[in-house]
């Protein structure tokens, strides 16, 4: 599958109007391209690997998206702001980026389709003795990424309402650091113990990623909840959602997100456990 970087002035000067019924996907039948917002810095999920190559779980899924559209796949990344504050005017078709699908977002964003859950836990420096549970972590300072649900999490103010996502209950942390992504949260962490942060609220597969890369981080306790996370498009368009929700459900279906799943975390997290 072809993957282009697009730059973000070029398709804005090109952006269209906001989308109307059945507007996205003739343009992308017409233009032969899916032009995604993905993420980086968040291995294994999203990151560019050792070819200066954007790859990852969430770019596989959104190429193979493309391909069952019978188009090629264009990425941007956009700030996570961006993508979460909906109104794109035509400056990208869709995001995969493993975002959760929450009340607030609904207002400005349509979810056609969860295509897989991911446990959240928090990681401390390995110098750290003190730190044994969760529990231990209130009135820390902890760090996460910005305007994403693990900073909606640490401020008590995150919901979870998608079908068959477990409860989950707040901890109350000191101060909040939040940061562009997991890895630049994840950098100040690795400077030492109580230097800039006392853990890190991230996914899990990201936590185990930077401790076998050699970051010198330990995990604490169980997860503290398990995010469905949805593929999102701009709202007005009814039939490009109908059309991604049943390519999503066709990939759960045939093994292919399993496979996915299984080949860049080692488990199958398509399912909530």
């Amino acid at each position: 599958m072809k993957v282009q970087l697009i730059a973000a002035l070029a398709a804005v000067a090109l952006a269209p109007a906001l989308a109307e019924a059945g507007e996205t996907l003739d343009r992308v039948t017409s233009t032969g391209t899916l032009t995604g917002a993905v993420s980086d810095g968040y291995p294994p999920v999203a990151f560019v690997n050792e070819n200066n190559e954007l790859t990852g779980f969430d770019i596989e899924v959104a190429e193979e998206i493309a391909r069952r559209l019978g188009v090629d796949f264009a990425y941007m990344t956009p700030a996570w702001e961006a993508q979460v504050a909906g109104n794109w005017a035509g400056r990208w078709d869709i995001a995969v980026g493993s975002m959760t699908p929450t009340a607030a977002r609904a207002e400005v964003l349509d979810f056609p389709a969860i295509y897989y859950y991911t446990p959240a836990a928090f990681a401390v420096h390995e110098d750290n003795t003190d730190i044994q549970s969760v529990d231990d972590l209130n009135g820390k300072k902890i760090g996460a990424c910005s305007a994403c649900s693990y900073e909606d999490y640490l401020r008590g103010t995150l919901v979870i309402d998608a079908v068959g996502a477990p409860p989950f209950e707040f901890m109350e942390p000191g101060e909040i650091r939040t940061y562009e992504n997991d890895g630049l949260a994840l950098g100040d962490l690795r400077l030492g113990d109580g230097v800039r942060l006392d853990a890190v609220l991230s996914n899990l597969p990201t936590l185990k990623e930077a401790i076998d890369n050699g970051l010198p981080l330990r995990i604490v306790g169980e997860p503290v909840f398990y995010e469905p996370l949805a593929v999102a498009v701009d709202k007005g368009d009814e039939e490009f959602s109908a059309r991604i929700a049943e390519i999503v459900e066709e990939m759960h279906a045939d093994g292919t997100l399993t496979a996915l799943s299984e080949k860049w975390f080692g488990v199958d997290l398509t399912t909530a456990e």
